[in-house]
C-alpha cells in the first residue's frame, strides 16, 4: 500500500482544524501531518512536515493566507495548496489561484467533498469544483494579456478540448462530447498543459480567462 496523503491545514480556528483533522485521519490514505493558527507558522510546519497539499484559510491574523500561499509557491517543489474560504465569490480566492493554488474550497463543504478534493488535488490530474474557479474568475477577472504564440501550437483538437475543459467540463463530460475515451481526453489534457506549460487544470482555467479564450 502506498504512503498516506500527507496533509498540513493552516487556519486560525482551532475548532475548525479539529473538525477537519477528524475528518482527514478517518481515512487510511490521508494523515495530517501538521496545524497551524496563521500563514507564518504555517511556513514552518510545512518547512518542518514536507507535506503533500496544503489546505490554507484565507484570512488569518500575523500573515494571511495569500502572503503564506505566495511564499510557499516560491520554494522548489511546492506542495499543491488549497484555498479555505466562506465565500463562494472570494476575490482573495481569485488572486490565490492566480498566484498557483490548486483551488478553493468552502468552509462549509462536506466531507466527502472534502476528502475528494485532497484526493484530486494531490493526483493533479483534475481541478476542485472547475465549473467555480471558472465563476470565479469571470466574476473578478479581466483578460489582460495577448494570446501566446504557445497556444499556436495546439492542434485543433486540443483547442477544442482547452475550450471545455476552461469551462469546467470534467474528463467523462469531455469524452461524452467529443466521442472520445476518457484515456484519449486525459492524454489530450497532459498534452495541453505541457504545451502550454500549465501545471494543473485550474492553471488552464486561468490561463484562458486571462488571454480571453474561454
Amino acid at each position: 500500500m502506498s504512503a498516506p496523503i500527507r496533509v498540513v491545514l493552516v487556519d486560525d480556528q482551532a475548532l475548525f482544524r479539529a473538525g477537519i483533522r477528524m475528518v482527514i485521519d478517518s481515512q487510511p490514505d490521508l494523515e495530517v501531518v501538521g496545524e497551524a493558527g496563521d500563514g507564518a507558522e504555517g511556513l514552518r510546519v510545512v518547512a518542518q512536515t514536507a507535506p503533500d497539499v496544503v489546505l490554507m484559510d484565507i484570512r488569518m491574523p500575523v500573515m494571511d493566507g495569500l502572503t503564506a500561499t505566495a511564499a510557499l509557491l516560491e520554494q522548489p517543489d511546492p506542495p499543491r495548496v488549497v484555498m479555505l474560504t466562506t465565500f463562494d465569490l472570494d476575490e482573495a480566492a481569485a488572486k490565490a489561484i492566480r498566484q498557483g493554488a490548486s483551488g478553493f474550497l468552502l468552509k462549509d463543504a462536506d466531507p466527502e467533498f472534502l476528502l475528494a478534493a485532497v484526493r484530486t488535488v494531490h493526483a493533479g490530474s483534475s481541478v476542485i469544483a472547475a465549473a467555480a474557479t471558472r465563476d470565479l474568475f469571470a466574476h473578478f477577472s479581466a483578460p489582460t494579456r495577448e494570446v501566446p504564440a504557445d497556444y499556436e501550437t495546439l492542434t485543433e483538437r486540443e483547442r477544442e478540448i482547452f475550450a471545455l475543459a476552461a469551462r469546467g467540463l470534467s474528463n467523462g463530460e469531455i469524452a461524452a462530447r467529443e466521442f472520445l475515451s476518457e484515456a484519449t481526453v486525459k492524454t489530450h489534457i497532459s498534452r495541453i498543459l505541457m504545451k502550454l506549460g500549465l501545471r494543473d487544470r485550474v492553471q488552464l482555467v486561468v490561463f484562458a480567462f486571462e488571454h480571453n479564450l474561454a
